[in-house]
């Protein structure tokens, strides 16, 4: 069972300002779509809150410490570990053999040692974000470009789709 992070990042790394994405890349939303569809998703509570709602076609899993979190149509777990158990099964329920991690900071830091795959979108943007990913050792990932979408009324910004597997990682 594959681990994949689902990830856009600008320049210097930036994923987030103040709770939000810091685009609209209509393009990027098909990419994330067509990546997780019919796969459980794992992320954080402020990702959860950020999105506003359980994503359809998925097992939605919210990892958070606060009891009682109320994640009207996902499951919520207080660990990650829990949530990666949860998602094991789930995919397995599904016949799929990805479970796929969307957010937000700490829980891709928790996951980037896990992960075999990352949906990297590069986001052609200098942002000042306060929310950043993780440093990738590049010696450590192949990579192979799967697309790419210019700026234009329905993109902020230009990005590129890249899939990323960890050099070594079971097919």
């Amino acid at each position: 069972m594959k681990i994949a992070l689902v990830v856009a990042v600008a320049r210097g790394g930036a994923i987030g300002v103040g709770g939000t994405l810091p685009w609209r890349i209509s393009d990027d939303l098909k990419w994330f779509k067509k990546v997780t569809a019919g796969k459980p998703i794992i992320m954080g509570r402020k990702t959860f809150a950020s999105i506003g709602r359980a994503l359809p076609g998925r097992d939605n899993i919210v990892v958070t410490r606060q009891r009682g979190f109320a994640a009207p149509g996902a499951f919520t777990t207080g660990s990650l570990p829990e949530a990666i158990t949860l998602a094991r099964g789930c995919a397995r329920g599904r016949g799929v053999d990805e479970i796929c991690v969307i957010g937000g900071a700490e829980i891709y830091a928790q996951t980037l040692p896990l992960a075999a795959r990352i949906y990297l979108t590069r986001v052609n943007a200098d942002i000042d974000g306060d929310v950043h990913f993780p440093d990738l050792k590049s010696e450590e990932w192949g990579e192979r470009r799967e697309s790419a979408c210019e700026q234009n009324a329905r993109n902020d910004y230009g990005c590129e789709f890249f899939m990323l597997e960890r050099r070594g990682a079971k097919p």
